[in-house]
């Protein structure tokens, strides 16, 4: 069939969107002491009942929880003082990106996360002037040193994923994103990844997490430290990248039941450590990971098991 000069450019045309769709360049490289100017310190009561005190910026200076150098930005918990079962909690850092997101790809490299039982470390992205019916995307998110690491979405009413059929390396545990359902659990796909999350992920150097958000998917990869896979753009900080040769992610969350772009407003990235709370601090979970006494209780009395209940990021850049 002979094509019109109209057809050839549409398809032309076509093909070259198709190929664009996957490209961004480089709009923040946040390294060091950039994440205190690229987040602000959110002191508020933590929203997931957290046995937790947020300090502000200058709290957390001087009580020594966040710390820059030239290649990293770390930020922790306190894990010196004794503290009462039923007090506020241990003193800790949330941090919420000044700028807001739609369509962008999100690359953290990360040397180290929180460990220790009661820990709930989380690198997400949310609206939280409207929540749940602005979005969240967890990135990074787990308790009690529990592997492996689980990508998780919360929206509103009418945004599902598919059970099965998805082109991703992890495994769906949950189809229902709405955040009125199922007591919050989301719509999430666990890493088959050990080294994913906690101690295992700290062991072997740490890794890079990357998020891909655009209006027919929601993607998330993860290579730790050591892989072969790590994408040479992403390794090196390139300044444009290309997801279409990422290789098949972690976690696949496409538009075919949710409407993403309805769903998701502008999002800020979130990253936080809270302690014990609705998911680290509930009996059962908490019981189930072999920790000890009850999840307040212990993350009261032994201050010095959170020596390593930090992280330390070598990087954030954001490509649009």
């Amino acid at each position: 069939m002979k094509l019109s000069a109209t057809s050839v450019f549409l398809a032309l045309a076509y093909a070259s969107t198709s190929v664009l769709a996957n490209t961004y360049s480089l709009q923040s490289s946040i390294v060091g002491s950039q994440f205190l100017s690229a987040f602000t310190f959110e002191a508020i009561a933590d929203p997931t009942d957290g046995f937790v005190t947020y300090l502000s910026e200058s709290a957390a200076q001087s009580a020594a929880l966040i710390s820059t150098t030239s290649t990293s930005f770390r930020m922790g918990a306190d894990h010196t003082t004794v503290l009462s079962a039923s007090g506020a909690g241990r003193n800790s850092v949330r941090i919420k990106s000044t700028a807001a997101y739609t369509t962008h790809v999100a690359v953290f490299n990360v040397n180290h996360m929180p460990e220790g039982c009661g820990t709930w470390p989380a690198i997400w992205e949310v609206d939280e002037a409207d929540w749940p019916n602005g979005g969240e995307i967890d990135i990074v998110e787990g308790v009690n040193n529990v592997t492996p690491n689980q990508s998780t979405l919360h929206t509103g009413p009418g945004c599902t994923i598919p059970a099965s059929g998805v082109s991703q390396y992890g495994t769906t545990v949950g189809t229902d994103c709405n955040a009125n359902d199922n007591g919050n659990a989301g719509c999430g796909v666990k890493s088959p990844d050990a080294n994913s999350f906690g101690p295992a992920f700290n062991a072997a150097g740490g890794g890079y997490y990357a998020m891909e958000r655009t209006s027919t998917s929601i993607k998330v990869w993860f290579w730790s430290r050591g892989s072969s896979s790590i994408p040479a753009a992403v390794s090196s900080g390139a300044s444009s990248i290309d997801t279409s040769g990422w290789g098949e992610p972690t976690a696949n969350f496409p538009n075919t039941d949710c409407n993403i772009a309805n769903s998701f407003a502008a999002l800020n990235i979130v990253i936080n450590l809270t302690f014990c709370g609705d998911w680290a601090g509930n009996s059962a979970i908490y019981a189930a990971s072999g920790c000890p006494s009850t999840c307040n209780a212990y993350v009261a009395a032994n201050p010095s098991a959170f020596a390593n209940a930090y992280f330390d990021f070598a990087s954030l850049k954001i490509y649009e």
